[in-house]
């Protein structure tokens, strides 16, 4: 086998929570594994390494389990093409071409952010981002952050922050009262989940948490200064130093589209089709976790099991994790509901808001265009280093993108830009074209 060519009866894209469980149930049942991410560290976002505080005990059993001769971890490694059978992923080492038997997306999500006047300003980022620079050092020490959006993400994203030393000063959650309330009354139907809400909420003490609350323009000069609120009581203002803005997560299905998976839609994004084993329309191509739509890091760890025990040819272990699955997804599905977004933050861009922070293109350049390939040939929205997933998604969530699924109308090779060397060097092997001797179900 040479350094650029890799063969594994099973591999395992994404090495988050999802990635980590297919992984070691795969390995399991003795598959040579192969996992690969576009990160250094093997941890996804949800447990991305915090260089002040390491990772929580349940992400360190994770990254343990991982530790064994039967898996392969290829950090830093993006996927750039894929052909049935083979993925080309290229990284600082160069060029591999990661040949499978069976393949499981565990490929996770991406936060969705909304233009709203202002968003653009330097200090303003998503919840999720602001939780990722502070774990990686960005000096957050006595600044003023306000923190708004929606869902269970902004609790988690104020808690690093304060433990990093954040002056948190609120929390405002788009959904009503009325909503939170009654899921608030569901809750005990998941006790673990409660847990969780204790613990956040005796870690957010004293911080003050808005309903019905929007943000709706981020104010300043050569930096965010000011944050304009819509609330129950009417507008105000907040002077800060930052400000963190989430409207929770879409999955990422870019590499699933690429391999002629079919998607489904349930809302405004397209997610991953399975069936119950959590096979895709693609013969030997399984996926989990957010890929199959948000459900959050249980959903996670349960369908990465599913989908590494299948991968591995042992439907028996993936059968008895189904009702827990369908446990997991029930919790998931009441979220959704919950913190469903309303119409006031998809009214809040205007006519010179920019929409494509690439390509400098605000959301008037847009209107009059029927077909979405014509605008953007037109503005060049979506042809920047982004490729359209940040202001595409958030086009999508608006309701003017796009809606067709269909996999031939979407993504074309290279997913990531990629070196010329890679693609000029590429390896030719042949992949395991023999079923007699492979390991599918």
């Amino acid at each position: 086998m040479t350094e650029s060519v890799r063969h594994y009866e099973v591999l395992v894209v994404g090495a988050g929570p999802a990635g980590l469980a297919a992984a070691k149930a795969a390995a399991l049942h003795g598959a040579r594994v192969g996992l690969v991410d576009a990160q250094p560290r093997a941890g996804g976002q949800v447990w991305r390494h915090d260089i002040a505080h390491g990772v929580p005990a349940i992400a360190r059993r994770a990254l343990a389990a991982i530790e064994g001769e039967q898996i392969e971890f290829l950090a830093q490694a993006q996927i750039a093409l894929a052909q049935p059978g083979w993925l080309l992923a290229d990284g600082p080492g160069g060029a591999r071409k990661l040949h499978y038997r069976n393949l499981v997306l565990a490929t996770g999500a991406r936060e969705l952010l909304l233009p709203f006047p202002g968003w653009t300003l330097p200090g303003v980022t998503g919840a999720g981002g602001a939780q990722a620079l502070a774990k990686q050092g960005w000096p957050l020490a006595g600044k003023r952050v306000l923190i708004a959006g929606s869902g269970p993400l902004l609790l988690a994203s104020a808690a690093t922050l304060r433990r990093h030393g954040a002056r948190v000063l609120g929390i405002h959650e788009q959904a009503s009262s009325a909503a939170l309330a009654r899921f608030a009354l569901q809750l005990p139907r998941w006790p673990a989940k409660a847990a969780q809400a204790l613990v956040l909420q005796a870690q957010l003490a004293g911080v003050g948490y808005q309903r019905g609350s929007v943000v709706v323009a981020a104010h300043g000069d050569t930096q965010v200064r000011e944050v304009e609120i819509e609330g129950p009581r009417g507008r105000c203002r907040i002077a800060c130093d930052q400000l963190a803005v989430g409207y929770g997560l879409v999955p990422n299905v870019e590499l699933a589209q690429l391999l002629g998976c079919r998607l489904e839609r349930t809302g405004a994004h397209p997610q991953v089709a399975v069936d119950a084993q959590l096979r895709s329309s693609v013969e030997h191509v399984f996926a989990a976790g957010e890929a199959l739509g948000i459900g959050g890091r249980d959903c996670a760890l349960i369908e990465g099991a599913i989908a590494g025990h299948m991968a591995a040819g042992n439907a028996k272990a993936a059968q008895v994790l189904l009702p827990r699955r369908r446990q997991a997804r029930a919790f998931a599905t009441l979220l959704q509901q919950t913190f469903a977004l309303d119409h006031r933050v998809h009214a809040l861009a205007q006519d010179d808001t920019l929409v494509c922070r690439c390509e400098d293109v605000p959301l008037g350049q847009l209107r009059g265009f029927s077909d979405q390939r014509d605008a953007k040939l037109a503005s060049r929205c979506g042809m920047g280093a982004c490729q359209g997933r940040i202001c595409g998604t958030a086009l999508a969530e608006l309701g003017l993108a796009d809606p067709r699924l269909s996999t031939d109308d979407g993504r074309r090779p290279p997913l990531f830009p990629v070196r010329l060397a890679a693609l000029a060097g590429l390896p030719t092997e042949p992949s395991f074209t023999d079923d007699s001797q492979g390991i599918h179900p």
